[in-house]
């Protein structure tokens, strides 16, 4: 095992490395905390990022400073409380660290006095991790999507996942249990509805922005006097995208109260309150800069980005686990399952979603 403490030395501004454990429960990077003996900053956080998923971990990097840099100035200049991870450099003053093995790290500041939840609390959260997202993209939207390098190509594009399905699917033959034809029934009925989000893009309704890429609930940070949502953070993927990306994942995750691990997949739904609370949180600031056609498409979102995920977690079960951290055999399948039950209660809250949104853009306008 690598020597945790001595990658961690490499970015200490000051002070002695006093420990470092495991933090968080992402799906792809190896994150810990590093507590220090210094009094004025005591913790920062220490990734290893995984290079099988993230190919050139340098434009990472590079986006990670032009749009903290750019939100920086904006919040500066605006006056606006809010709070932007900082990247902290090593000693020799690069912004990341390769040690003998080879592997990627790198050090990023602690929101201070704040903390993130996997699920919804209540309505209140609920709005704040809405204007969160509407936060940040606001705070982006004037940068120009030239700056920054597409890092994850093909990310959130749900045609390109469904052809990987088909691939993987026709190399790893047939499969009798009966969660694996659900899922497969279940892709299959839903094959022209993954092109509408890059349909609209080709035909020129809806630009390529800059974007957070993976807005979930537990990277939203709530302070913890106010209860006030101060930062989004995780910005690993961000890039050019279409912004119903991070609206639709926004709800996605926000919207099941049992969680993306839900014991009981079949209980998984939709809950149209939360959803009402995390559209009026996000208006308040995207009616600065979203269109007419953004808003026709709020509901396609919701819908295609919960199928997406369900995908590639379907997807990565039948290739043997290859892409998302797995805690058990059988985990990404039992991820999938609850996206697609989520999916299916989107579904069928399709006219109270359209509605919401109506109501809200009306209230907003």
């Amino acid at each position: 095992m690598e020597n945790l403490a001595f990658v961690a030395e490499q970015f200490k501004p000051t002070g002695n490395v006093l420990e470092v454990k495991e933090f968080g429960n992402g799906n792809i990077n190896d994150t810990y905390i590093v507590t220090l003996d210094t009094p004025a900053e005591r913790k920062f956080v220490l990734q290893r990022i995984n290079t099988n998923v993230f190919k050139y971990p340098q434009l990472i990097m590079k986006n990670m400073r032009i749009i903290t840099e750019h939100v920086h100035q904006r919040v500066r200049t605006e006056g606006q409380i809010w709070q932007t991870p900082r990247v902290i450099p090593t000693r020799d003053g690069h912004y990341f660290y390769m040690d003998e093995e080879n592997d990627f790290w790198r050090a990023i500041s602690l929101i201070d006095n704040a903390q993130s939840f996997d699920t919804i609390n209540n309505l209140n959260h609920a709005r704040e991790v809405g204007h969160a997202l509407g936060m940040f993209q606001n705070l982006i939207s004037d940068l120009p999507i030239e700056s920054l390098d597409d890092t994850l190509e093909g990310f959130h594009i749900t045609p390109r996942y469904l052809q990987s399905y088909d691939q993987v699917l026709s190399h790893n033959g047939r499969y009798s249990a009966p969660e694996v034809s659900y899922g497969m029934k279940f892709v299959e009925a839903r094959r022209t509805f993954a092109h509408v989000l890059e349909n609209a893009h080709a035909s020129g309704h809806l630009p390529l922005r800059p974007i957070h890429g993976d807005p979930k609930v537990n990277n939203v940070m709530i302070d913890n006097l106010t209860g006030k949502a101060v930062s989004l953070v995780d910005l690993d993927t961000v890039k050019p995208g279409l912004v119903h990306y991070d609206i639709g994942d926004c709800l996605r995750s926000g919207c099941n109260p049992l969680g993306e691990d839900a014991e009981d997949w079949e209980a998984v739904r939709f809950d149209p309150e939360i959803g009402a609370a995390i559209l009026e949180g996000y208006l308040t600031e995207a009616r600065l800069f979203l269109t007419e056609a953004d808003y026709a498409y709020l509901f396609d979102s919701i819908r295609l980005i919960t199928f997406e995920l369900g995908l590639r977690f379907f997807t990565d079960h039948i290739a043997g686990d290859v892409y998302f951290k797995v805690k058990y055999p059988g985990h990404n399948l039992h991820r999938a399952l609850v996206q697609f039950k989520l999916t299916e209660s989107i579904e069928a809250h399709e006219a109270d979603i359209r509605n919401i949104i109506a109501k809200r853009v009306e209230l907003e306008n």
